[in-house]
Formats: C-alpha cells, structure tokens, sequence
C-alpha cells in the first residue's frame, strides 16, 4: 500500500515539473512598489512549479526554490530626490510631458548595457515565455523575439492608453476617464467629457510622434536582428492587470486581457509581539496611517503634519504611522510610529477600524482584501483616480492632500468610523474580490499556459489591433462621408441655385410679353 501511494506521489510530483514552464520576467523600474509586484508574481509562479528567472533592481532577502534574481545594481530613481509632495498639483499635460519626452530612456538604456543582461542575452539561455512590466518601457519587448517567446505584459494598473493600444481594447472617453485626469467617470460633465477627449489625443500624439520612436530606437541599437518596433509592439499574447472590478470600475477587456488584482496578497504570517499586544489592548480600534513606499512623510508640509498630529491625538482609536525617522516631534500617546509595518497582517486585525491612505493601488487593493475602509489623501499619479475609485465604491472617501484643514479632517474620519455605510461597502468589495473560481495567481499561471500551449495565441487578438489610427478610429470613413455629404450639399445649392435662376428668368420673360401684348 505504502509502495502504491509513493508512485501516486511520484507521478503527481513529475507531472508538475513536466508542466512547468521556463520564465523570464523583466520589471527594470527603480521603484519599490513596481518590483514588489513583480517579486510577488515570480514567486507565485515559482510556487506553481515554474522556473522563473527576474531581472530586477531589488533583490528578495527570502530566496526560494525555482527562482532567481539578476539584480541590476545602480539603476536610480530620478524620483528619490524629488519632494513628491510638491507634485499634488502638477499638470497632467506636464506630466505626460516628463514621462514621454523626458524621462525612462535613460533607464531603457541603463537596463539593456547592463553586463548581467548583455551576458543573459548572449547566452544558451532559452525561455517559455517572457512577462515584461508594461511601464513607458516598451524597448524591453525585444526580449520577447530574441527568445522566440510569446510576450506576456504586466500591468500595474487597470486598462490605461499604454496597453489600450497594444491590444485593440476599446476606451470610450465619454466614460472612461484617462489615468492621469481626476475624473468620476459615472458623473461626467459635457466638460469633462471634452477634456477627457482632448487629453485623449494628447496622450495618443506625445506617445506616437515623440515616445514610441525614442523607445524604436533603443530597440534597434540592443536587438539589431529585431523586427521592425511596430511589428513587435503589437506582437501581445496576454495582457495580466492588476486590477478587479471589486476596485475598478467595469470596463471593456478583449479576449487576451486577464485581470488578476490581489495575486500580491499572500498569507498572513502573524503580528510581531509588541505590535500584537498594541492592538489587541485598543479597545476603541486601531487607525492606520501609512503614505507607502514612495512617499516620504517627513517632508510634508509642517503645517499639515501639525493638523494631522493634533487631529490624530484627538481621537479615542489608538494610531499606527508609519514615519521614516526614529522620532516624531510631539507624538501623541496614542500613536506609535515606525519604520516599517506588517501591512496585511494589520489589516486583518479585528480592531483595525481604518486606513488612512495616499492611495496607492496595492494599499487600496489590500484594504479591500481585509474589508477594511478608507481615507484617502491622494498626491500623484493614479492615486487620485484610486481615491474617486474609493469614494464611487462607497468603502470610503477622501480629500486632497492640500486641501486638509483640522476641521474637514476631523469631520471624515468621524463620518467613516461612525457611519457603518462605509464598513458595509468595504465587506462587500472583498466579497467580490474573494469571489472567483480560483486564485489571481493561479489564473496567471492557467493563462501563461495557455498562450505557450497554442503558440502564442493569435486566435485571442482582435483585428483592430492590426490597423492603422486612423484605421481603428475610422477618420478615413468619416472624412469620406463628410466630403461626400458637403460635396451633395454644394451640388443640392448650385442645382436649386440654377432652378431659382431659370424661374426668374421665365418670369422675367411672361411680364415682357405681357407688357408687349398691352
């Protein structure tokens, strides 16, 4: 019987590895929320019995088994210098601005004369598949044909103009707002619907006329034996999104588009004792405080610090900040501070009442996985989009960072920790987020399969994504049917413009004959 069930374990053992695919991840990004993501769906994947191999600027303290990192030192993150508090109110034009014509070329180039990538890509080195984070780094693609790979991309957040396009998925702007616009797209205005337009073909300009040919050629001068950039930029197999429509809003997905928001989100490994002891004490709740990775807290203005810290202390919950000095200037009792927090793991407490948040997507993602509400304070990036995301769900709301008095401060957080609406909202959410026939890290690895199992997956891509702008959006047809209708419309006046002259003309002529007759 014994020797019977080792070959059962034996075959099941054999036909995992079997399965299991050889993958080559790229997330080049100098930022730490960009690579935790990528860290978290190579591991996840590795779990699965794939061989995954990452190029990354960070390195994982806890290896494990079917997983490799080749840490690309010294790339820097031209943010880290920069008070991304003073971003708040940039321009949404400057900012796509700096990204496409300023910024990640460097960074493209950094990354690809790397000499740990130059003597990846010169060696025997073969892959399944290879998953690029689809972040303004569209030369990384080359990776994808030099292995003779179907190309899977990654994106950290929802259906945006970056993937959009690759893909032929459809974006109405009269209800889909932009990433970068802090627009609610159920209750767009005629005017925000006009704005979202406009930016609409900002966006599609910068990226077609300066970003795209930039990136062409970092492509041609690493992969000379490339194809043409147009020829693999479109070259898609899957699209994995980390987002959900428990957070996002629903919107169109063609066939090769995969959401799998929450695969980040792994099992709970308990609370230090200190931390465990503080909140298991907080009769009244906890409050949570954390302005993520990128965001340093002690370079707020000290005004909104102040408010923030007299507000705070106000209250009856006990609060966890998570600030980035070993002291805070007139800390209140009831707040404790550090460096560093076991965020999931806080979440899940059953005396975890809030969490005050920039959001950021991960944070907002997590937060929804424990059923937990929020209060947002929104600076840059998506984080404003994630906020009108939050307070359209109902599982929370939120305020702009510059706009925080000690009185509107103090209103929110009374109104979410005493109205049980927003709880109820947030314990709906997770539901749905729970909600699926099975995990978002399993759905990835089911989906990477399949496209490698069918080569590629060319039965997955709709047609629109081979044409042409001017193509998809039909500007052919409708210039054709605007000069056709203004060519009838000049031909309809000239004729009744000829029949009114030939009838005044016979007029004319009656009343000379008439005069004649006289």
């Amino acid at each position: 019987m014994n020797f019977k069930l080792c070959l059962v374990l034996l075959a099941v053992i054999t036909n995992n590895c079997a399965s299991g695919l050889k993958l080559l991840l790229v997330f080049p990004i100098p930022s730490k929320s960009h690579y935790f993501l990528g860290n978290e769906l190579g591991k996840g994947l590795a779990r699965l019995g794939n061989e995954v191999t990452i190029l990354a600027p960070f390195e994982d303290k806890d290896p494990q088994a079917n997983y490799r990192t080749l840490l690309l030192d010294k790339l820097t993150n031209s943010t880290e210098k920069r008070n991304l508090f003073d971003m708040e109110n940039i321009s949404p034009y400057l900012q796509v601005f700096f990204l496409y014509v300023m910024g990640f070329e460097k960074i493209m180039e950094a990354v690809l004369s790397h000499p740990k990538v130059q003597n990846l890509l010169k060696s025997d080195q073969t892959f399944d598949a290879v998953i690029v984070e689809q972040f303004l780094d569209d030369a990384l693609k080359g990776f994808a044909d030099h292995y003779n790979a179907p190309l899977i991309i990654f994106s950290t957040i929802g259906p945006n103009v970056w993937i959009n396009n690759l893909v032929g998925n459809p974006s109405n702007p009269s209800y889909i707002p932009d990433v970068f616009l802090n627009l609610n797209g159920k209750e767009m205005s005629f005017y925000d619907r006009v704005y979202n337009f406009l930016f609409a073909i900002y966006q599609d300009t910068m990226l077609y006329q300066f970003f795209y040919p930039r990136q062409s050629k970092v492509l041609q001068k690493y992969f000379p034996k490339a194809p043409p950039f147009e020829q693999l930029q479109y070259n898609v197999s899957l699209v994995l999104i980390n987002s959900h429509e428990s957070i996002y809003e629903a919107v169109p997905h063609v066939p090769n588009m995969i959401d799998i928001g929450g695969f980040h989100v792994g099992a709970l490994k308990g609370l230090p004792k200190e931390l465990k002891e503080f909140m298991d004490n907080a009769k009244e709740g906890v409050i949570y405080f954390s302005l993520g990775s990128n965001l340093v807290p002690s370079t707020m203005p000290k005004n909104k610090k102040d408010i923030i810290l007299k507000v705070l202390g106000s209250k009856k919950e006990k609060v966890l900040w998570k600030w980035n000095e070993d002291q805070l200037e007139n800390q209140p009792k009831n707040v404790m501070i550090s460096k560093w927090f076991p965020q999931q793991e806080i979440l899940a407490h059953p005396n975890c009442k809030l969490f005050i948040s920039h959001g950021g997507l991960l944070s907002t993602i997590e937060t929804v996985h424990a059923g937990i509400p929020i209060l947002a304070l929104p600076i840059f990036g998506d984080q404003k989009m994630n906020a009108i995301r939050i307070t359209q769900k109902g599982f929370g709301l939120s305020i702009a960072f510059s706009q925080i008095t000690e009185e509107s401060l103090g209103n929110l957080l009374n109104e979410i920790l005493e109205n049980p609406k927003y709880l109820q909202a947030a314990k709906t959410s997770s539901a749905l987020l729970h909600d699926r026939p099975m995990t978002p890290i399993k759905t990835a690895d089911y989906w990477i399969k399949y496209v490698v199992r069918h080569k590629g997956a060319p039965h997955l891509r709709v047609s629109g994504v081979y044409l042409p702008l001017y193509k998809y959006y039909m500007i052919d047809v409708i210039g054709v049917i605007c000069v056709t209708f203004f060519a009838i419309s000049l031909l309809v006046v000239f004729g009744l413009k000829k029949l009114m002259g030939i009838y005044r003309n016979k007029g004319c002529t009656n009343k000379i004959k008439t005069k004649k007759s006289d």
